[in-house]
């Protein structure tokens, strides 16, 4: 093939590439400007804000740390996202199970219906939930909150959850029933080990969420102590406007919990994104 054959073909390479180059550009601005502006001292900053740090400093990240009312946000948070985190994982699994592979009559209509959860918008939710936890006395508690994550986390994470599960063979289910293995057996033997990277696609985005999450935070949890770290910082910005370094400091530590999340389940949260895309 000719060269001048191939150019419309190399063009379109050229113009993905390069969009794909500027959507990243655009995502990692917000995350370049953190970071320069958290080495920065706030003198530094006001004189050149979006440079580079001519005298990188660390004192801004350790400022940012005083009084430990940070730390007791991130452990709030902590605690939050890993109960909702599991708790809705674990639902999620025991849910997708038998609509994927127990060939359960209603198991269409059920998934139906979680999709169609998944169009419900939180805030909308909010009134009623609070009218509940208020009349069941849980405001201010964590385990009404992790209830309420929990819950909206669940149809997003069964639905992924039921695709790769559709990709298993049921072959193995079938082998698995003929040596006597009991449903509990097979789900727990077969399915979970195999399904390793949807599972890491769930708690990675399931984390993601929580951990980001301030409306229904700053709504049920409005004890000092019971801030989460996203409630936190919005009082810490407010408390430090006028020195941004260390609320871009605040937010690095906010951040670095998730990013090392994303960095060590990378391979397997864009196996598990595409499982369920194509099945045979």
């Amino acid at each position: 093939m000719r060269l001048i054959d191939r150019l419309p073909a190399l063009a379109a390479a050229l113009i993905r590439h390069a969009a794909l180059l500027s959507f990243a550009a655009i995502a990692l601005v917000p995350l370049y400007f953190m970071m320069t502006s958290a080495l920065k001292t706030n003198a530094e900053f006001l004189a050149n804000s979006f440079g580079l740090p001519e005298q990188p400093v660390t004192t801004t990240l350790v400022n940012s740390l005083a009084g430990g009312e940070i730390y007791l946000w991130i452990l709030n948070s902590l605690i939050m996202t890993v109960a909702s985190v599991v708790l809705s994982t674990a639902l999620a699994a025991l849910a997708a199970y038998p609509i994927a592979l127990m060939r359960w009559r209603s198991g269409p209509y059920i998934l139906g219906a979680l999709i169609a959860l998944m169009v419900i918008p939180p805030i909308v939710l909010v009134i009623p939930l609070f009218q509940i936890a208020a009349a069941a006395g849980q405001l201010n508690t964590y385990q009404a909150v992790i209830v309420i994550y929990t819950g909206v986390l669940l149809p997003f994470s069964t639905f992924l959850l039921t695709n790769f599960f559709r990709t298993i063979p049921y072959a193995l289910v079938e082998a698995a029933l003929m040596d006597g293995a009991g449903s509990w057996r097979i789900f727990r033997s077969i399915i979970l080990p195999l399904s390793g990277p949807a599972l890491a696609t769930v708690v990675t985005v399931q984390a993601l969420w929580v951990w980001n999450e301030l409306l229904i935070a700053v709504i049920f949890l409005q004890k000092d102590t019971l801030r989460t770290l996203m409630v936190g910082l919005t009082v810490f910005n407010s408390r430090y406007r006028i020195d941004v370094p260390v609320v871009m400091a605040g937010m690095f530590w906010a951040t670095l919990p998730m990013l090392l999340l994303y960095l060590v389940g990378q391979r397997y949260f864009i196996r598990g994104l595409t499982a369920g895309g194509v099945k045979g």
